[in-house]
């Protein structure tokens, strides 16, 4: 069994969000402490770590406490990056691999940084019957989205490849429903796509949105 991949000085990005591997990330950058960072990061070619706040807020102020975030998140790579006015960034990123952090630090100008081990990628599930009927309502979803919101970024329809597989569609399905915070962060954890497609399903059920 191969040793997880490790990664030291990996910049973190606490947000009000759960990135999801293959979701996508905008956002507008305006912080000094990012601006620098996301740009480094482009011309690198490297990726930035996105965590979940568990309390605070993105945005620093002035005797605010420090804000605190969730030891597992996702890899973020860049995929588009525009400089729209000066100390103004806007940037589309894309999950990649899941993470867990072994160490973290805190530099002067806020920035943290942190060691951390790579998560192994999902495996490949095939979705089965009983479960069949969520992975064809998101694609009734991410169809009717796209139609209505043609300038939004969203994630494209899916290919037959992944419309079968598990751990896509229960990501999908969490990057669109309106649960709370700490459930998505739950979810994401979750090493088995399978398990995490099957509780999906029962929020989907609950609420009334999967077809019967």
């Amino acid at each position: 069994m191969a040793l997880p991949l490790k990664l030291t000085s990996l910049p973190l990005f606490p947000l009000e969000t759960v990135l999801f591997p293959e979701g996508l990330l905008p956002l507008r950058v305006f912080e000094v402490r990012y601006l620098d960072m996301v740009r480094k990061c482009q011309h690198a070619g490297a990726p930035f770590g996105v965590v979940a706040l568990s309390s605070g807020r993105e945005v620093r102020q002035a005797g605010a406490p420090q804000e605190q975030f969730h030891d597992v998140g996702t890899l973020a790579v860049i995929e588009q990056l525009e400089t729209p006015q000066p100390g103004l960034v806007t940037l589309l990123g894309r999950g990649t691999q899941r993470f867990r952090i072994l160490q973290r630090s805190h530099l002067p100008h806020g920035l943290w940084m942190a060691d951390v081990e790579q998560i192994a990628q999902d495996a490949m599930v095939p979705v089965p019957e009983d479960l069949r009927k969520v992975a064809l309502a998101l694609e009734q979803v991410l169809h009717t989205l796209h139609d209505r919101q043609p300038n939004t970024v969203l994630p494209a329809p899916s290919s037959p490849k992944q419309a079968n597989d598990c751990g896509w569609v229960a990501n999908r399905w969490c990057e669109l429903l309106p649960v709370p915070l700490a459930l998505k962060q739950q979810l994401m954890e979750l090493e088995n796509p399978l398990v995490r497609l099957e509780l999906v399903g029962d929020v989907l059920e609950r609420t009334g949105i999967a077809p019967q």
